[in-house]
């Protein structure tokens, strides 16, 4: 298993925790709320969080016996396009995470594989990947702009939204256009 060296994270970056000042004696609690930019594709094909925008990290920090239990609330806003209507999708999202860093060296290098357990590198925590997997793991992949959304006229490509409860586009197959200038009189 490669050992990963506290050089590999840069402490200043807005998505790194630092853990010096949580002791490492199971029970031990540290709260850390925080803005920060949010990193780029941060979504998916129409939706995501806007690269740079304002996420709002609400987390408490807590030791255990194998490492640090990191849990709490990510809040942020998405933009995006409706799947059916194409319209522009501005609304915000919360999503909690809940994640073990292991200490390096603890016992988990032994009993978990090296994707099963966030790592810690030094005392440093990379938050990113716990982000970017409870956020986009939430996200639709057909976002709707409202549940009952009506999508686009298929023939026009106008929102149903704009048009009259009577619209319609009237096709006649044209092996029976002959007959669509039969009118039945009545006498």
């Amino acid at each position: 298993m490669p050992k990963h060296s506290p050089s590999t994270l840069n402490p200043r970056s807005p998505l790194v925790l630092d853990t010096r000042d949580l002791p490492r004696r199971p029970g031990a609690l540290r709260e850390v709320q925080r803005v920060v930019p949010a990193p780029a594709d941060l979504g998916v094909e129409l939706i995501g969080v806007p690269e740079g925008a304002d996420l709002d990290l609400d987390l408490r920090l807590q030791s255990v016996s194998e490492g640090v239990l990191v849990s709490g609330t990510i809040t942020g806003p998405v933009r995006g396009e409706c799947g059916r209507c194409l319209r522009e999708i501005n609304d915000s999202m919360a999503v909690t995470i809940q994640e073990l860093y292991a200490y390096e060296d603890s016992t988990t290098d032994a009993t978990t594989d090296e994707d099963e357990v966030g790592r810690m590198q030094g005392d440093l925590i990379d938050l990113e990947p716990a982000l970017r997997d409870a956020l986009v793991l939430t996200l639709p992949t057909n976002p709707l702009c409202r549940e009952d959304c009506p999508g686009l006229c298929p023939e026009c490509g106008a929102h149903w939204d704009d048009l009259p409860a009577d619209h319609s586009h009237q096709q006649i197959d044209p092996r029976w256009a002959g007959l669509s200038q039969l009118t039945v009189t009545e006498e």
